[in-house]
């Protein structure tokens, strides 16, 4: 059945109801499912109609948590051949991403995919090649993109008033030990990959949006904390990386998920016309500001690394919408989350290398 042919508008009691064009199934049926699912349905165009699980679920109890009729599967394969299905949202344990991603795209399914895309760089190059080969549409789940902060910082930029910026840091802290849903498979190396890899890497992909350039090269340094709350990982849980872009331009990320201290997603950006520290500003371009006193930005900031609090439902809109106008995802396409995947591991091998 075509995607027009389901788009239509039942009376019922003299209400009108509007199918949804857009039939979701969700892979993996865990923490960041359930944020995915209701950002999906508060959407004007999807609707989640399927999960597979490798537990056994039960569809009414699934329904009446979500609303609506969901088919439950254990098998992936047997969901990705439904034709009932336009896309899959994969959020099942990161090593699963990528090779789950290819079989979505080989059944012909529009794909969401949460971070990160893939564990390593070849992984990453194979999803690009998969997903070109069937001309689908890819969002990948940097959804801090489609975030107040970062919307608004993304708009000071491109309106100028910060000038030409030669300097950006963006950085991570979030402490994830045993009291985060997260910790249980973010400790193994197979899993987690890096602290830059499972978390920080939403800092990276934010310098990236925000230097407006490729990187040309970069040097990192990592670490490990003595506390005992993280001595089950795998891999040091802090790190620091200095990129070089090809305009010209240095910054910097640290990534640490071994701190002991409430959230916090740092931004400074040193331009020629101005200065931005995180929900604070000064630009010469504006006629009568104090040049001893920063100006406050009225914006929601990111204060919480919960899925709950992400902006997943607007990522998530716009994704149905470059699926109708038959373009590329804007913001957190698969050419942008391939750009700063590549510098992640590019980042971990000189930390690797040190």
């Amino acid at each position: 059945m075509q995607n027009w042919q389901r788009v239509k508008i039942n009376i019922i009691k003299s209400k009108i109801v509007i199918v949804k064009k857009y039939n979701v199934g969700i892979i993996g049926y865990g923490w960041a499912a359930g944020a995915h699912i209701d950002a999906i349905n508060n959407t004007s165009l999807g609707q989640v109609t399927a999960v597979c699980s490798s537990r056994r679920l039960d569809p009414t109890a699934i329904g009446a948590t979500h609303g609506g009729a969901i088919k439950c599967y254990t098998r992936m394969e047997e969901m990705l051949a439904d034709p009932a299905i336009d896309a899959v949202s994969i959020c099942s344990y990161p090593a699963l991403h990528a090779q789950q991603a290819i079989m979505a795209a080989q059944a012909g399914k529009h794909i969401i995919i949460e971070k990160p895309l893939a564990m390593n760089w070849e992984e990453c190059l194979a999803v690009e090649k998969a997903v070109k080969a069937a001309g689908v549409n890819v969002c990948v789940c940097f959804e801090c993109r489609f975030s107040s902060q970062l919307l608004t910082i993304k708009a000071i930029i491109d309106q100028g008033l910060l000038g030409d910026i030669h300097y950006g840091e963006v950085d991570y802290f979030h402490g994830i030990g045993p009291w985060y849903g997260q910790y249980r498979w973010n400790t193994q190396k197979e899993s987690g990959g890096s602290s830059l890899l499972s978390a920080g890497c939403h800092a990276m992909d934010a310098l990236l949006l925000c230097m407006g350039s490729e990187f040309e090269s970069v040097q990192s340094y990592s670490a490990y904390s003595s506390n005992k709350d993280f001595e089950k990982y795998e891999y040091p849980t802090s790190s620091v990386s200095i990129v070089k872009f090809k305009n010209g331009s240095v910054g910097k990320v640290a990534s640490v998920i071994d701190c002991l201290q409430p959230y916090y997603f740092h931004f400074h950006l040193v331009g020629s016309e101005g200065t931005l520290l995180d929900n604070k500003f000064y630009s010469t371009k504006i006629n009568g500001l104090d040049k001893g006193k920063w100006s406050t930005l009225s914006m929601k900031m990111l204060d919480s690394g919960d899925v709950s609090d992400h902006p997943y439902q607007v990522q998530f809109e716009e994704f149905f919408k470059s699926i109708e106008a038959g373009k590329e995802m804007p913001l957190t396409g698969l050419n942008d989350a391939i750009k700063t995947h590549e510098l992640i591991f590019a980042a971990d091998k000189s930390a690797e290398s040190q």
